[in-house]
């Protein structure tokens, strides 16, 4: 963070404030690590503050401290609009478009609050007054420590804002594997772990409480995989059928995309998953090296995200997309060859 924002920040948070905090439609574990690690910060230094989420999230991520004064804007609507509406200070975490938090969208544009970013996704708006975007950094709850520590707090993160920084981080950086992950990352996640993280109960929390249909659901995307040798791709789908036979819940499909990657010479592996309810395919991009899975996505599939982690959606059926999808590989063979 520049020298001026901290010295905005400090003038902005030097009395009692009412805050809401903001993650993206469908948060993941930095959304939510990020969001309530900066909860419990605030809150310690005497501001009024909520946690409110666009929709639901995984269970997995449920056991994060201060989950459960979440308010879910979906199910908690008339309160949730009420303290949007009376607050002071907005913070909007890990997204920079405020198309991405769904049906909150209209009520964030009519709101009178000043906004701060903080976000790691390339091509941010200019919506916020304060905007700490670098889509260099591993993850938002890397970027949320260092706003603490630019603030003077670090002495201030307890065990509890460890243990979200913490989830947030590893769940971003794939356990400390994609390449965003930094010499800075290491040393951040080892701070962490000395202001009491449970490294080894997160890791197990998040990636060790599977159910068998989630197993059993994997193993069906795994069998639908295909691989495009000659563009060094690796796809999969999962219609809505299958996801109903499996007795899918949110979150379940997190990481399946990655498998792809796990391959020998695969450079691109893609995941398009039905949502009928929706009536669009969510289609999931990772990419080793310098293809851009972000530039792909804003391209041909309305989304975006990183250069090897983004995400999209497609308004046409399952073998519409896929078709659509594979003619589009012609246009990219020389920036898939090794």
């Amino acid at each position: 963070m520049n020298s001026e924002d901290v010295k905005a920040l400090k003038a902005l948070l030097s009395k009692p404030l009412r805050i809401v905090i903001v993650p993206h439609k469908n948060p993941d574990g930095d959304a939510i690590g990020s969001s309530l690690g900066l909860w419990h910060y605030l809150k310690s230094i005497g501001h009024e503050v909520r946690v409110i989420v666009p929709n639901d999230y995984p269970k997995f991520l449920k056991w994060m401290p201060g989950t459960n004064e979440v308010l879910n804007f979906e199910r908690d609507n008339a309160a949730a609009v009420q303290y949007l509406n009376s607050s002071d200070l907005c913070f909007t975490l890990d997204f920079n478009q405020l198309g991405r938090v769904g049906q909150m969208t209209p009520i964030l544009e009519g709101l009178q609050a000043t906004f701060i970013m903080i976000d790691h996704h390339q091509a941010p708006d200019n919506y916020a007054q304060i905007t700490y975007s670098d889509s260099k950094m591993s993850s938002t709850s890397e970027m949320v420590f260092n706003f603490i520590n630019s603030l003077g707090d670090v002495n201030m993160i307890t065990s509890e804002i460890a243990d979200c920084l913490y989830a947030g981080i590893v769940t971003d950086t794939g356990s400390f594997k994609y390449s965003s992950t930094t010499s800075k990352t290491h040393l951040v996640a080892a701070e962490l772990i000395n202001k009491g993280a449970n490294n080894f109960e997160v890791q197990n929390q998040i990636f060790d409480t599977n159910t068998p249909s989630k197993l059993q659901l994997l193993g069906c995307a795994l069998k639908n995989m295909v691989i495009l040798k000659e563009y060094n791709t690796a796809y999969t789908c999962l219609s809505q059928e299958e996801l109903d036979a499996h007795n899918y819940k949110k979150g379940d499909t997190e990481g399946f995309v990655n498998y792809g990657l796990t391959l020998q010479n695969i450079l691109f592996a893609v995941i398009f998953i039905e949502n009928k309810e929706e009536r669009i395919i969510k289609i999931s991009f990772r990419s080793e090296g310098n293809f851009s899975v972000n530039e792909f996505a804003r391209n041909h599939f309305h989304g975006g995200g990183h250069t090897n982690a983004a995400g999209g959606r497609s308004e046409s059926d399952m073998e519409g997309t896929i078709k659509h999808f594979e003619a589009l590989l012609e246009n990219y063979r020389d920036q898939l060859s090794k």
